[in-house]
């Protein structure tokens, strides 16, 4: 059994954590959510536990853990590559079992603004994850370049999608520095797509059945050179995650 947790709960209420008495010398909670995710009635303690410095607020050493509700049985899951700032929980229904699932996210902190994402869920009572963010968009293999006439194509695959981006929006000035005055490029450039930094649970039918929108940022010549952004709705088909609705959005000019 999990040593913070007391054990003399009734089974229909939830757990309640007991922190260490110095958050600087061992593992603590950083997030916590009360909700029934192993399907029996019960309301489960899901608590997100992690190390961090003192006077640091970045956060790494962090494990799911899930005391069942019922019979306090424990359920560790241990996120090996999950390190950074703000970290989450939400649960809801993703994958339409009537019950609830969890959203974990971490921001990295990074350049690219990334977001460690997962969804877990119970399966034949055990806890697995069924949703990794940065699995997912090494899955997308997007391609990024500028074209003639003002233009950058963003190609994705899977699913197999192509976008043409208008750059008229940019200005002269930025303009000016890749084209000529035919609006030929000067020379190749290609740009890249980041991994997520937005993820989001939606109800996009109001049923209680939730799906993910996912935001992937278009970069261009850097990553301030932002172009907009690859957005993806994913439902659970049973198996896996799958792109059921993708667009790109880009920033309004002024008028």
């Amino acid at each position: 059994m999990f040593p913070y947790w007391q054990h003399n709960q009734r089974a229909s209420e939830p757990v309640q954590w007991i922190p260490p008495v110095s958050r600087s010398k061992g593992p603590f909670v950083v997030a916590s959510q009360y909700s029934d995710v192993t399907g029996d009635g019960v309301v489960d303690g899901i608590f997100l536990i992690a190390t961090k410095l003192e006077d640091s607020p970045y956060f790494n050493n962090m494990s799911l853990v899930v005391q069942n509700g019922f019979n306090q049985e424990i359920s560790v899951y241990h996120l090996k590559e999950a390190a950074g700032y703000n970290p989450a929980i939400w649960t809801g229904d993703f994958t339409g079992d009537y019950v609830d699932d969890i959203l974990v996210t971490v921001q990295s902190g990074g350049s690219g603004a990334a977001v460690y994402a997962y969804v877990f869920s119970f399966i034949s009572g055990k806890l697995g994850k069924i949703f990794d963010a940065i699995q997912f968009h090494e899955k997308r293999q997007y391609e990024v370049k500028y074209a003639d006439n003002y233009e950058a194509v963003v190609t994705g695959r899977n699913p197999n999608l192509r976008y043409v981006i208008n750059l008229l929006y940019k200005g002269k000035e930025y303009l000016d520095e890749i084209y000529d005055g035919n609006g030929r490029l000067k020379e190749a450039i290609e740009g890249w797509v980041d991994p997520i930094s937005g993820i989001y649970p939606v109800d996009l039918r109001g049923n209680g059945k939730y799906s993910l929108l996912t935001m992937e940022k278009i970069a261009g010549r850097y990553h301030a050179d932002g172009l907009g952004f690859v957005e993806n709705v994913l439902n659970w088909n049973g198996r896996e995650f799958e792109t059921v609705m993708q667009h790109v959005a880009i920033n309004g000019a002024s008028f």
